[in-house]
């Protein structure tokens, strides 16, 4: 049996009927077009060719066996001319039946019970999908890229860096800064020029870069001088 129509077999439809109806029903399905369920007729008498009942996502199809089952004839209703749909139980099968925008009664009897519950449900569903877009949205799942959220750069504070070549006094070698022995050269300075220096070593003092004793010596050196 072919798997196109073993889905339809759920609910006690004639195997025969369903591969006839879906063996022809693939030369008539338009683009996206995919069917939900197909009910059978099932009389009390031996029904040789009974008639069908096929729910798609875009219409209903009636499918009417003729000239021996050598032929069928089938009647289409797109879901947007649908007006209702009914479903009478009675003792020996259902009774399913719709009308249209235009006045139209058609129904097909003997359904077993069961298939009648489930292409009434069916026709229900595609009617508020046609009336309420939204409900078909619900049901699609809408993959959202998983995009990362920005990097946020942080702005780092930085401590401001003093350009000491402002202030360290110009020597030929880091010895003459860095040790009282080198500031031989003090006495060729004028009082200015000595203030100027005693205020780069205080300055020197304040940022860290030479010791409370070098300073102190520094400035016992300058005022010497002054």
């Amino acid at each position: 049996m072919k798997e196109q129509f073993k889905k339809f077999l759920n609910e006690e439809q004639d195997p025969k009927a369903i591969e006839k109806i879906t063996s022809k029903l693939n030369d008539l399905l338009m683009r996206n077009e995919e069917i939900g369920y197909i009910a059978v007729q099932k009389k009390p008498a031996i029904t040789v060719f009974p008639d069908s009942i096929v729910m798609t996502n875009k219409r209903i199809i009636i499918c009417k066996p003729k000239n021996l089952g050598l032929s069928m004839d089938f009647i289409d209703f797109t879901w947007d001319v649908i007006e209702g749909t009914f479903v009478k139980e009675n003792i020996l099968g259902s009774e399913f039946s719709f009308s249209t925008k235009t006045e139209l009664q058609v129904s097909i009897d003997y359904i077993p019970k069961i298939q009648a519950r489930k292409i009434f449900t069916y026709a229900k569903e595609q009617l508020d999908i046609l009336k309420n877009p939204a409900a078909k949205l619900d049901e699609v799942k809408v993959q959202v890229p998983d995009y990362s959220p920005e990097e946020t750069v942080e702005e780092m504070e930085t401590e401001e860096v003093t350009n000491y070549a402002e202030i360290i006094p110009v020597a030929s070698n880091y010895s003459e800064i860095t040790t009282p022995v080198a500031e031989n050269k003090f006495n060729e300075l004028s009082q200015d020029e000595l203030f100027e220096k005693l205020q780069n070593y205080k300055k020197l003092l304040d940022n860290g870069l030479i010791l409370q004793g070098e300073y102190d010596a520094y400035k016992k050196e300058i005022l010497s001088l002054m």
